[in-house]
């Protein structure tokens, strides 16, 4: 798509957001490369991460992923006609009390993560006389979801408690995986070293995106990747080794002039120290561009930084555009926000956020076109 034509398309939204479908395959590529011999799966859970979940798992499909990991029954089912059969559809929520038989009816697969999900679970397996197929997730430290140490004893203590379930894989999280040094990273692989070993038989997943860079003592049989397939980087403080995904750019919609101690934007948070030029630029916190970025976020024309000055308002930023030649700042011409120059991270780091917040945030009125679509 040629300049003029983006200019166009943006005009109309304010925006244009890129994603970059070659860009996840390469990064899908990669972390099943890393991974030895596991499965690499991914999650696409929120939209995929904001970026469109049926461009997004069609690619993956496309790339050979055969297991994708969703939050809520509800994306389950808007998901599984646009996917082939061979595909598992995991919902990492477990089945909701009196939902269960939808499981079925949609052909997907709960997470279970209590005792109250087991039961409801087995129930259903014994009431149809067939076997079903679910996860079982165990808590090992993270506090969140998954079994107790306690629920875990009581299961095992009942003979019939997995009666009629097709337990797939055991399950846990890693709660500071990004953190490579972090302890609690081998204390939980111990917990769950421990646990299937009193699930003989069972195949494994624990790695996120970060944990498949922990090593392979981490990636057992299948890895749930979500963020680092993105373009976030999956270990803190070092080098990402994954390719950008997202281009965010926002249309100009005016540019002015300022003389000194001029206010900019709600509240007056910055005044112009000296003469300045403003751009102010069709983005706003309605579109997920955070507004702790106020006076600390920066955008590229030309290559050139641009600091955001003033509040972000619902619709627009303003930008302090005095270094950028004038030819650049027309009406409609393109900013970018988010790019290899501003990345995912670096937006993240100066909102005081993650990568992860950044892109579920980006909203529904950007126009968007993907890269590499699968036709």
């Amino acid at each position: 798509m040629g300049e003029a034509k983006m200019q166009q398309d943006a005009g109309r939204a304010g925006a244009m957001l890129t994603i970059d479908l070659g860009a996840i395959r390469n990064n899908f590529r990669l972390l099943q490369n890393k991974l030895d011999g596991a499965l690499c799966g991914a999650a696409v859970k929120a939209d995929a991460y904001g970026l469109g979940v049926l461009p997004v798992a069609q690619a993956l499909v496309a790339e050979g992923c055969r297991h994708l990991f969703v939050a809520h029954l509800e994306e389950a089912i808007a998901l599984r006609p646009h996917v082939p059969e061979t595909v598992a559809i995991y919902v990492m929520h477990g089945a909701p009390r009196g939902y269960e038989p939808e499981f079925i009816e949609h052909r997907c697969i709960p997470v279970l993560n209590s005792s109250e999900q087991i039961a409801a679970w087995r129930s259903l397996a014994v009431a149809r006389q067939s076997a079903l197929a679910a996860l079982l997730q165990f808590d090992t430290g993270m506090s969140r979801m998954g079994l107790s140490g306690q629920e875990v004893q009581n299961l095992l203590a009942e003979p019939d408690a997995l009666r009629g379930v097709d337990v797939r894989y055991l399950m846990s999280h890693l709660a500071c995986a990004e953190d490579q040094a972090h302890p609690m990273n081998h204390a939980q692989l111990a917990a769950f070293k421990g646990l299937r070993a009193q699930f003989p038989g069972c195949a494994g997943s624990l790695a996120n995106s970060s944990g498949i860079f922990l090593g392979s003592e981490f990636h057992f049989d299948l890895a749930r990747p979500g963020a680092a397939l993105y373009g976030v980087a999956p270990v803190a403080g070092a080098a990402n080794p994954m390719q950008a995904v997202v281009r965010l750019q926002g249309a100009i919609i005016q540019t002015r002039e300022l003389a000194p101690g001029t206010g900019v934007g709600y509240s007056l948070t910055w005044q112009s120290a000296k003469p300045s030029r403003i751009a102010t630029v069709a983005v706003g916190y309605a579109d997920g561009w955070l507004r702790s970025l106020s006076n600390r976020g920066v955008a590229h024309i030309a290559g050139i930084a641009a600091p955001m000055v003033g509040n972000v308002s619902m619709d627009t930023i303003t930008l302090d555009v005095s270094q950028v030649p004038q030819e650049h700042l027309q009406a409609g011409s393109l900013v970018d926000l988010i790019s290899a120059s501003n990345t995912v991270d670096q937006v993240a780091a100066r909102a005081g956020t993650i990568g992860y917040e950044i892109l579920t945030s980006l909203g529904a009125r950007y126009q968007r076109r993907y890269l590499g679509e699968v036709a």
